[in-house]
């Protein structure tokens, strides 16, 4: 599951219940956190050790798409790495850095390019930005923490990028990589991340892929249909690897619990695994059900689904 902010009364609740955690740190905060460490070790001490073990935090997301160009999140740039490092200290202080990995939340608007995915790069005017938080991740084992949307490129650019290709239905293999072969975007995109790290030079860094999701409703392309189709092609696909990191499982996010009804544009407001009146909207599930239709596929693991709610 992943929380946004520290919300005292999720916290609670979550507590022996077993779900493991992607606790965010609200961009709000970044400054405060970064400027002043005795902030970040009381921030650590209020939301993580009053909660830990009992709650399951296997991540803390300090800062969610930050920007450095051009956005209205761009000056809070410089606080990110800082606060990234003063959260670390306080977790390691408590030795428990091994435990709770402390990373950042990007969105793809930070590739400069993106296909063929072995030619991923970040853009020139963020290498100032990203390089620094890799080496970091680097030397702290922790990994990259990436927004993953293929509805967005589809919806930008139908003309170029099939449905089919988009909602995991192609039956064939779209874009061809050197020994690598695509048969849907999101593994496209993602194996674009990949390389942008490894093409930084600066070591390896896994990435976990901490929101991923389909509207519903509320612009081109977003459908009941779509959203379900998309939904439930990626929860079975995520048991296995990309074409550049075969040997494991994509641990994901969805995006998101429930519908945000109060949020816009509208498209905002259909991203829910849910109805705001906590109502299913999709008829598939994550359970013994599911785990049954893995293993009937042939697939050699079970899933364990990973959702996250803007609590």
């Amino acid at each position: 599951m992943r929380l946004y902010d520290p919300n005292q009364a999720a916290l609670q609740a979550l507590r022996n219940s077993g779900i493991e955690l992607i606790l965010g740190v609200p961009n709000s905060d970044l400054q405060g956190l970064a400027t002043n460490s005795e902030s970040a070790r009381q921030w650590v001490q209020r939301n993580v050790l009053s909660f830990w073990p009992s709650v399951k935090i296997k991540y803390i997301a300090v800062g969610n798409e930050v920007r450095p160009v051009g956005d209205s999140t761009s000056w809070m740039a410089q606080y990110v790495l800082p606060a990234i490092q003063n959260v670390y200290q306080a977790i390691r202080a408590q030795g428990l850095h091994d435990q709770i990995k402390v990373s950042t939340s990007i969105d793809m608007s930070l590739l400069g390019n993106s296909f063929p995915p072995s030619q991923g790069s970040f853009r020139g005017d963020v290498r100032s930005y990203l390089d620094p938080i890799i080496g970091y991740l680097v030397y702290a084992g922790a990994p990259l923490l990436t927004n993953v949307y293929p509805y967005f490129s589809y919806r930008d650019n139908p003309v170029d990028i099939s449905l089919p290709y988009a909602i995991f239905t192609s039956p064939n293999v779209v874009a061809w990589d050197g020994p690598y072969t695509y048969q849907n975007l999101f593994d496209a995109m993602l194996d674009a991340v990949h390389a942008a790290i490894d093409n930084t030079g600066i070591g390896f860094v896994e990435v976990v892929v901490s929101e991923s999701g389909w509207p519903s409703d509320g612009d081109f392309g977003a459908t009941y249909d779509n959203a379900r189709i998309y939904l439930d092609n990626l929860i079975r696909h995520v048991n296995g690897g990309t074409p550049r990191r075969p040997w494991k499982p994509t641990e994901t996010y969805l995006f998101a619990m429930f519908d945000e009804n109060q949020k816009n544009p509208e498209l905002e407001k259909h991203f829910g695994l849910f109805f705001p009146n906590k109502q299913k909207k999709y008829s598939f599930g994550f359970g013994a059900e599911r785990r049954r239709e893995f293993f009937a596929n042939e697939f050699n693991a079970t899933v364990v689904p990973l959702l996250k709610s803007d609590i």
